[in-house]
């Protein structure tokens, strides 16, 4: 069963638990400034399963991150016991050349508050990087702005694709549909990104957590800090350098692991 003081204890959430918007907006905002987003144990060779016991042990009592299918799965679990309505997407990640990925290359969530209307419905995700930082609502061609940036949710067919502006120009992140999915849906794609060549998550480490003035992420060996939109970047001297960068500014400590 879900310990739920003792997640809201590691995102460092003392505010209300009632299941509105406004806790939501809270609750997805301390999740990204607390848990970072990591792959690190794809590198260390530790497999991770499709299992909502492992993503919560991990994020809660090891004080860990991961990547979307652990984040998003326990957040998920966390939305639900505080009495939300949550259902699992599957999304398709742009690709550089425009094209998108697989089916369940990434998993994002639609909340709903009690009681509500499909139209009174927001998308969450604490699982996608760089990203918005609070829910948008689940309305089409809405323009939604957050720390300097503009999203919005656009229909062709019937997908759903999460766009932001970048240099003047719409950018689609990812797409999806709002068919239900389970947890083990995702697993053969979670397999994929932990194994194959082809999966970005398996050429480079990355450790990177949201700020209120920006953002830090650890790229390999290179420190990256962004304050106010001015980014400096650090070389680091080697894997003892990595691991006490990562233990100061993330509080991760993979011996203990």
């Amino acid at each position: 069963m879900l310990d739920v003081p003792a997640y809201l204890g590691r995102i460092g959430y003392s505010g209300s638990t009632e299941a509105s918007a406004e806790t939501l907006r809270a609750i997805h905002r301390a999740h990204l400034f607390a848990v970072p987003f990591e792959n690190l144990d794809i590198h260390l060779e530790r497999p991770i399963m499709c299992d909502e016991d492992r993503f919560l042990h991990k994020i809660i009592h090891e004080r860990r991150g991961g990547f979307c299918y652990e984040l998003n799965g326990a957040f998920a679990a966390l939305l639900c016991a505080l009495g939300f309505d949550v259902t699992l997407l599957s999304a398709r990640v742009a690709r550089p050349d425009g094209s998108d990925g697989p089916e369940f290359d990434h998993l994002c969530l639609l909340v709903r508050l009690p009681n509500a209307s499909v139209q009174d419905s927001w998308l969450a995700d604490v699982g996608f990087g760089d990203s918005f930082i609070e829910p948008l609502r689940f309305e089409l061609d809405l323009e939604q702005s957050q720390i300097g940036r503009r999203y919005r949710l656009r229909e062709t067919g019937k997908r759903i694709h999460l766009e932001m502006m970048a240099d003047g120009t719409w950018k689609r992140q990812y797409s999806c549909t709002v068919q239900p999915r389970q947890l083990s849906d995702f697993a053969a794609m979670c397999h994929f990104h932990q194994t194959s060549p082809e999966s970005h998550f398996t050429r480079q480490r990355i450790c990177t957590l949201a700020r209120p003035d920006g953002r830090i992420t650890l790229s390999d060996l290179k420190l990256i800090e962004t304050k106010s939109e001015i980014r400096q970047e650090h070389a680091l001297s080697g894997e003892t350098e990595w691991r006490a960068q990562l233990k100061e500014r993330f509080g991760i400590d993979l011996g203990a692991s």
